[in-house]
């Protein structure tokens, strides 16, 4: 059965038929990278996501493999090595997701960086993170810098320390981890939200999952369940009546995307703003996003919103840094809100937030995993899985092997390693405009989907007679038959990334899309109706703050 959104239904039936040895819940990246972790070690795996994958944290962050700089500030020396290491195994199994990005760290006197302090720090980065030679940083001239980025604050710039970082798109490592472990034997399904959890003598042993488009309910059985559902994870405690000791904390940060004609940042650039919050603005696709924030929030899970605040705050932090360019409102195209799930310990100040991972395994033997990092998804994912194979084995289970996916490309990234990705984007881009693709086009998608890109190319047999032109048509045809793209959001946000760096592409093709989808996946008409609501709510949220909405509201 194919990671079509056309066997949804079919998958749960099948789930239902089933006896599993883990049962996952959550599809954001740290869920997805237990399912693979779990099911290449034999287990029967399954995956069930409330949402779309990534629709949570997992398409919400600065989409930076980080190398870990900001733990050196804490003395976490063992975290930047870990998660330094680990930046380098992300890039090499799924290079067309991820990809080096060489970051200007501007010094200004009186700043948070010394050039002494910052040259040491980043040597000690490089040595502790296994750095590759050709990557190690090296520390720049006043006039070096200004070379460099030219829109710079001049004014008491001492110089700066250029490193590298890794820019990755999120939702789109996600979606490939995801498939990845689908294709090597594990069952995932999105829109598909777990209501209870089903019990046998105080031990839990599956859970009843509701099809969030048909609401029909489906019992799921697995002898350990984990709970990897990132901003909900305590949601799902409640409902196991085993949430004490430590709980979830939430904070905000938001992102800001500017046109480059408005914006044209040549480098990646972390600074810190005047009350010592590090901000990152990084260039991608014609557009320079910013971010991000750190507030506590309390408000809607599922839907975070940026206030007035956040926006002024990184409009200020832009201006602060970037003087000459006098950003405004206006300018903001689009804009992106998620959240962190930090972890909170009973009796501790509030102040005391560890954002680290964590597991722990509740009474009823429901095993939780919260915090964690995008970097460390796969190591966070073996952890956990290492503990699921210790419970089995001591439970009488059969032996599995072990962790394989160090050295395991993901979906799209069997491309023979990072060497060869650019030479692979070239040959594969020339037989995209033998399709009717221009090479920009062709390119992009070459660059997107990896080695997919061929199976990508096979639906150019069925573009004829298409109200969508072929770049458009490859896309949204790919993602309903092989990444379950279920609503329009989910493609438009989450499979192309379109609504935060293309948002005139989204409007000029949003209505023969929905059209499309409506046609394949057979929607009534009250579906379409619905679905194209929820997509018009998204364009307008990206651009639109809460109190701006809520002043709509009343005129």
């Amino acid at each position: 059965m194919t990671f079509s959104s056309e066997n949804r239904t079919a998958i749960l039936k099948q789930m239902e038929k089933e006896k599993y040895d883990v049962l996952v819940i959550g599809g954001g990246i740290t869920g997805c990278g237990i399912a693979l972790d779990a099911t290449t070690r034999g287990m029967k795996t399954a995956l069930v996501e409330m949402q779309d994958f990534a629709a949570g944290t997992s398409s919400r962050s600065t989409k930076l493999v980080h190398g870990g700089l900001r733990y050196l500030k804490q003395f976490e020396v063992k975290m930047v090595a870990e998660v330094g290491k680990e930046r380098a195994i992300v890039y090499e199994n799924g290079p067309h997701v991820t990809t080096p990005e060489w970051m200007l760290l501007p010094i200004h006197k009186g700043g948070t960086f010394g050039k002494f302090s910052t040259s040491i720090g980043l040597l000690v980065y490089d040595y502790l993170a296994g750095v590759k030679r050709s990557e190690r940083r090296t520390m720049l001239s006043t006039d070096e810098t200004m070379e460099r980025e030219p829109l710079l604050k001049s004014e008491g710039l001492k110089g700066s320390g250029y490193y590298v970082e890794y820019k990755t798109d999120d939702a789109r490592l996600t979606i490939e981890v995801v498939k990845e472990a689908v294709q090597q034997g594990a069952t995932a399904v999105n829109y598909a939200k777990v209501e209870e959890f089903i019990y046998e003598n105080g031990k839990v042993v599956g859970a009843v999952i509701v099809d969030e488009v048909s609401k029909r309910p489906y019992k799921v059985y697995a002898k350990k369940i984990v709970n990897a559902a990132g901003p909900w994870v305590d949601s799902l405690r409640d409902k196991d009546h085993s949430k004490t000791g430590k709980s979830l904390q939430l904070t905000k940060g938001i992102h800001l995307v500017i046109d480059q004609s408005r914006f044209p940042l040549k480098q990646a650039i972390y600074f810190d703003t005047p009350d010592k919050r590090m901000v990152f603005a990084i260039p991608r696709d014609g557009k320079t996003y910013v971010g991000t924030t750190d507030t506590v929030y309390k408000e809607d899970i599922a839907h975070p919103r940026m206030t007035t605040a956040d926006r002024q705050y990184v409009i200020d932090a832009i201006n602060y840094m970037f003087p000459s360019l006098k950003i405004m409102v206006k300018d903001v195209e689009s804009s992106w809100t998620g959240l962190r799930p930090l972890i909170h310990e009973d009796g501790k100040d509030p102040s005391e937030i560890s954002r680290k991972d964590e597991i722990w395994t509740s009474k009823s033997g429901l095993i939780t995993i919260a915090g964690g990092k995008l970097t460390g998804y796969r190591k966070m994912a073996e952890i956990v899985v290492d503990l699921v194979t210790k419970q089995l084995q001591q439970e009488g289970g059969k032996l599995f092997q072990a962790c394989k996916t160090k050295t395991m490309p993901i979906s799209g990234g069997h491309v023979g390693g990072s060497k060869k990705l650019s030479a692979f984007i070239e040959e594969k881009a020339k037989l995209g405009t033998h399709l009717g693709l221009t090479k920009e086009e062709a390119l992009k998608l070459a660059k997107r989907y990896g080695s997919n890109i061929d199976r990508v190319y096979e639906y150019a047999k069925e573009a004829k007679g298409s109200m969508l032109p072929l770049y458009v048509f490859l896309q949204i045809a790919y993602a309903i038959k092989e990444e379950m793209v279920t609503k329009p959001v989910d493609f438009f946000i989450r499979r192309t990334g379109a609504l935060f760096f293309d948002i005139n592409w989204v409007k000029e093709w949003k209505d023969e899309v929905v059209n499309y989808m409506a046609n394949v996946l057979k929607w009534s008409a009250e579906q379409k109706s619905n679905y194209q609501k929820e997509l018009k709510k998204h364009l307008h949220d990206v651009v639109v703050t809460v109190e701006e909405e809520a002043a709509e509201k009343v005129s």
